[in-house]
């Protein structure tokens, strides 16, 4: 079975986001084992300085890397990332698994600040999810659904339209 872990910066504090997340990650388990990998926000001042803000970056950057298997195939989202449809993206993931072998995805969300370089350099894939800024909770949801909607895809259920 496919396994998929999302390490994400900070825990969901709203209790619709939590609901939202827990909906998908209960439609995913007859797909793919799914973990949620909650790693902690670094506490900034309220106003932080730009070398404020990248010590954060590096920082959570750290605690993402000891939460990352690193066997794992690492999805890092980030702005830069290649821009893909909901059917690209299963046809990526359906090369990766069936033709490359891949069973272990780690898919990466930075905090508020965005990810370190030394994340988005072991990855081995950069996605974005869309030029618009997205907060780093809802990313999860968005993520969650996109997730779900590959393996509907594959599994040619009506989900997609």
């Amino acid at each position: 079975m496919i396994k998929i872990d999302i390490v994400s910066v900070g825990k969901l504090k709203e209790k619709f986001l939590q609901e939202a997340s827990n909906e998908y990650i209960k439609r995913l388990q007859s797909f793919c084992k799914i973990s949620i990998i909650e790693v902690a926000e670094y506490k900034c001042c309220n106003n932080p300085s730009q070398s404020q803000i990248q010590k954060a970056i590096v920082e959570e950057g750290k605690y993402i890397l000891k939460k990352t298997d690193p066997k794992s195939f690492k999805i890092s989202l980030c702005i830069e990332g290649q821009l893909a449809s909901s059917k690209e993206l299963s046809d990526k993931f359906l090369k990766l698994t069936a033709i490359d072998g891949k069973s272990h995805f780690t898919f990466i969300i930075g905090g508020s600040y965005g990810l370190s370089e030394q994340i988005k350099q072991h990855s081995d894939f950069k996605l974005s999810m869309s030029p618009l800024t997205f907060p780093h909770q809802l990313s999860r949801i968005i993520l969650l659904e996109q997730i779900y909607r590959i393996f509907t895809i594959q599994a040619g259920k009506t989900y997609h339209k």
